[in-house]
C-alpha cells in the first residue's frame, strides 16, 4: 500500500491537544499510524512547541510533552526550500514549503482561507474533509 503523505497545520495540532476525543486528534492519530507518513520541518516543530505552550490554551505540560514527543518520534523531517509566498498569511508558507519538499498528498488545516486550494500535487483540506476521504465511517 502506498502511504498517504501528510503535513498538518498548527491549528489542527492545538485542537488535537485541547480535545483528545475530537476530530483533530483522530486526524493526528491517523497521520501518525501506518500507512500514513506525517511530514514536518524544524520550523514547523518549533511552531508546534511554541503555540501549544501558550498559557491561555491551558494544555497541561505532560499532555503537551506526550503529544510533541509522539510527533517527533513518528514524523518524517524534511528540509524545505524557500518558495514564493503563496499563502495569505506569510507565516503559513512554511507548511506549503514542507508539503512541497515532502511531495505531500494533503496539507490539513483549519484555516483554508489562508491557503490556496492546492499546491502542485498537494490538496489543502480540512480535518473533516480528510476523515471523509480516509475513514468516512468515523463521522457521525
Amino acid at each position: 500500500m502506498i502511504p498517504l503523505r501528510l503535513v498538518i497545520d498548527t491549528n489542527v495540532i492545538v485542537s488535537a491537544a485541547i480535545m483528545p476525543e475530537g476530530l483533530q486528534r483522530t486526524v493526528v492519530n491517523i497521520a501518525l499510524a501506518k500507512p500514513c507518513r506525517f511530514y514536518v520541518s524544524e520550523s514547523i516543530l518549533e511552531e508546534y512547541k511554541k503555540v501549544i505552550a501558550r498559557p491561555h490554551l491551558k494544555i497541561d505540560r505532560s499532555s503537551r510533552r506526550r503529544l510533541l514527543d509522539l510527533i517527533a518520534d513518528r514524523s518524517h523531517l524534511v528540509e524545505p526550500t524557500r518558495l514564493p509566498v503563496v499563502t495569505s498569511d506569510p507565516d503559513d508558507n512554511k507548511f506549503v514549503e514542507c508539503a512541497d519538499a515532502a511531495r505531500a498528498d494533503y496539507l490539513l488545516t483549519g484555516n483554508q482561507r489562508h491557503f490556496p486550494t492546492h499546491w502542485k500535487c498537494t490538496k489543502i483540506i480540512t480535518s473533516r474533509q480528510f476523515i471523509e476521504i480516509v475513514a468516512p465511517h468515523l463521522i457521525s
